[in-house]
């Protein structure tokens, strides 16, 4: 089947925010006196969205009020400062230019909250034509829930089979498989190539522009 459309992650896919997120999660673990942790670990916690996050930063069996509290500090402080850090993959520009040339629809599916995730499309990808773009909202189920994937495909007027979804994590992936895309893992991002295999990770893309080889 003919691919017609291609929906990207945001966090680890299309835009390199790890710094930006451990450091603010960081400082609102302290405002609470609580230990933080070094850049590396939290390649393992991002994925998932804002309150998984919050959850795995904190001690083990933290009350549910202290999660509250450390989630809503780390918004507040990541707010203030967007995009200190956060910039674009290399290549990922390269990549929707070359991807503008070819007759697909775009759109972006992320687990961050659906203010950040339009704040850093509408900032570092305004002159792309993506139609549509969603982050994790109250009413939605967050991925690898397929619920946001298909409204997508829906609004494309597409069957599932006709999408690539491509992220950089095992729930990216998961997400792929439960809406019935196609998936392709990039080694880019936040996970190893190990967890997208486990993952069955349809194609893996080592830089952007493999992207093109596979979807043509």
């Amino acid at each position: 089947m003919k691919t017609k459309a291609i929906i990207f992650d945001l966090d680890g896919t299309l835009i390199d925010s790890l710094k930006d997120i451990a450091l603010h999660m960081n400082d609102a673990l302290k405002e609470f006196n609580l230990p933080t942790h070094e850049l590396s670990v939290y390649n393992t916690l991002l994925g998932d969205g804002a309150l998984y996050l919050a959850q795995q930063a904190v001690p083990k069996n933290s009350s549910k009020e202290l999660i509250e509290g450390v989630l809503l500090k780390y918004q507040e402080l990541y707010a203030k400062e967007i995009y200190s850090f956060t910039k674009p993959y290399e290549g990922i520009y390269d990549l929707l230019e070359a991807l503008e040339n070819q007759d697909l629809q775009l759109g972006i599916l992320s687990n961050k909250p659906h203010f950040f995730t339009l704040k850093y499309a509408q900032m570092f990808f305004g002159q792309f034509n993506f139609s549509q773009i969603h982050g994790q909202k109250s009413d939605v189920p967050k991925k690898p829930h397929p619920q946001g994937a298909l409204t997508i495909a829906t609004s494309f007027n597409l069957d599932p089979q006709e999408i690539f979804y491509v992220g950089d994590t095992p729930t990216d992936i998961k997400t792929a498989q439960n809406a019935n895309m196609q998936s392709i893992g990039v080694l880019w991002g936040f996970r190893t190539k190990e967890d997208l295999q486990e993952a069955r990770a349809q194609h893996l893309a080592q830089h952007p522009l493999d992207i093109l080889d596979i979807i043509n």
